[in-house]
């Protein structure tokens, strides 16, 4: 800490600190009082030395930076299961208007009846796509959301008077990272299971588990090798008859809207990545949002507020014996739903199927176009996303899947997923969405099958890439060894 501050702090205070008359603020004299109490040693004798810069130098100098940067806006972002996929300009616009940006949370539900409409209409919305009797906008991320679909379980079996018994959680190994996460934060105990060859869960490999101590099972489906779940309604029978909740990870959602309801496969609870299936911001550690569904049954436990419709207005109803309850500070990120709800309505109920179709076809394409240049380790069908391996390329060329990765900079392209799943080993894990055109897929399969060529032919090149970026090849051992967590000049050279 003493490395942090020493010689930022001047012994005088800037002349801005002065009070103002009329104005509420500190004195010179208060300033002066709290200076004198800091050590002489974390004090300065003159005020920083900073280079000065017209205007147009800085100017300059971020957009330099912003044009180091990838962007969907300037190419392809297929990175699997994360999705960075593009949010249309209309969205933001709508996000920004007066009405929705300077209504206050705690105004009267009288003075903001279009915000709270929205909401309603976006849960209706929701609702009609999953089939779901009640969905949850507060939480403002997907694994927000995980955390809140097994808190309400967690609710339901202890109200049954099971919680002290029923303890495990069921996990595929090609489920999210996330879900063991959100499964031990609830109290629960992950049991992981295997999907084995086919990639696809089997009920055979959770007989074992149907008994008196099994609370659930978290199932991603479609999975994250693309593949469907296509034994889920049979699993889910199982688990119901043996006292379990089913809570299926809707991140893939964007991969069945509109084909299948996950409530009439047997699915409790799930929740939706909003960014992923409606073109909302990733947040990115920001604010995201991954609203939660449940069936009639659960919709008692779910968090509060929720928005009910009386006649002609809206109302937030805090009323709730059952609930879980408060999980987000007021009603969720609300710029983020507002950008959802402009593009539901912007596609409608056809515009939003095709999008499904197109981010399954869109994938398949690229599975087609690279299926004899990188390994398949599993033959199933895949719908919005395909795996790849790296297995005989590393065994001919030395060449990994990273080095692939870090090549396709040079050439205007952001790689995909790598090293995810971890059942699948150097792992190259595609998902173009419905946002790119076939010109698109073309250059990036020509490209993949260029840079494989050039680790047979110039493998060095590979190894040394990217060579073309404002900044080259990172040692990521010695940066994960040798971490730099504070600025000094040192480290900018």
């Amino acid at each position: 800490m003493t490395q942090l501050v020493k010689g930022f702090l001047r012994k005088e205070p800037p002349i801005f600190a002065k009070s103002v008359p009329g104005h509420i603020g500190c004195s010179l004299r208060d300033v002066k009082e709290d200076f004198a109490d800091i050590p002489a040693e974390f004090k300065n004798e003159e005020g920083p030395a900073l280079v000065e810069l017209s205007e147009v130098e800085v100017i300059r100098h971020y957009t330099r930076l912003s044009q180091w940067n990838h962007a969907i806006e300037l190419g392809s972002y297929p990175l699997g299961s994360c999705t960075m996929k593009y949010n249309p300009k209309i969205n933001e616009a709508m996000a920004r208007l007066p009405g929705f940006t300077r209504v206050h949370p705690l105004q009267d539900e009288s003075e903001m009846q279009g915000s709270l409409k929205l909401m309603y209409l976006l849960e209706r919305s929701l609702c009609a796509l999953s089939g779901f009797a009640r969905v949850t906008l507060q939480p403002s991320a997907g694994a927000n959301g995980e955390f809140t679909g097994l808190s309400v379980i967690r609710k339901a079996i202890a109200d049954r008077g099971e919680g002290a018994t029923r303890k495990v959680i069921l996990i595929p190994d090609t489920a999210h990272g996330t879900n063991p996460a959100s499964v031990v934060l609830n109290g629960f105990e992950p049991v992981g299971v295997s999907t084995g060859n086919a990639g696809c869960l089997t009920l055979e490999v959770i007989k074992p588990y149907l008994n008196e101590n099994l609370a659930g099972i978290m199932v991603t489906n479609p999975n994250t090798l693309g593949i469907y779940e296509k034994n889920l309604k049979e699993i889910a029978a199982a688990v119901h008859e043996a006292g379990g909740y089913v809570y299926m990870d809707g991140a893939n959602f964007n991969a069945i809207m509109g084909k299948v309801k996950p409530a009439q496969i047997g699915v409790d609870t799930m929740h939706f990545n909003l960014h992923k299936t409606f073109s909302t911001p990733h947040g990115g550690g920001g604010p995201g949002s991954g609203p939660v569904g449940v069936t009639k049954e659960l919709a008692k436990y779910l968090p509060v507020p929720v928005v009910e419709k009386v006649e002609n207005s809206f109302h937030l109803r805090y009323s709730s014996e059952d609930t879980i309850g408060k999980l987000h500070p007021y009603y969720g990120n609300f710029g983020v739903l507002v950008r959802a709800y402009t593009y539901i309505m912007e596609l409608g109920e056809e515009g939003l199927f095709k999008a499904t179709e197109m981010a399954v076809l869109n994938a398949r394409y690229m599975r087609k176009g690279l299926e004899n240049t990188l390994d398949l380790m599993f033959d199933s069908d895949t719908l919005h996303e395909v795996v790849f391996s790296d297995k005989t390329l590393k065994k001919e060329t030395e060449c990994t899947t990273m080095n692939v990765a870090k090549r396709m900079l040079d050439f205007g392209l952001h790689p995909p997923t790598v090293y995810f799943p971890l059942i699948v080993a150097g792992a190259f894990m595609i998902e173009p969405t419905e946002t790119e055109s076939r010109a698109d897929l073309d250059y990036m399969i020509e490209t993949v099958k260029k840079i494989v060529d050039e680790c047979h032919t110039n493998p060095e090149l590979v190894h040394n890439a990217p060579v073309n970026t404002g900044i080259g090849r990172l040692d990521e051992t010695y940066a994960a060894r040798k971490k730099i967590l504070r600025y000094t000049p040192e480290n900018t050279k």
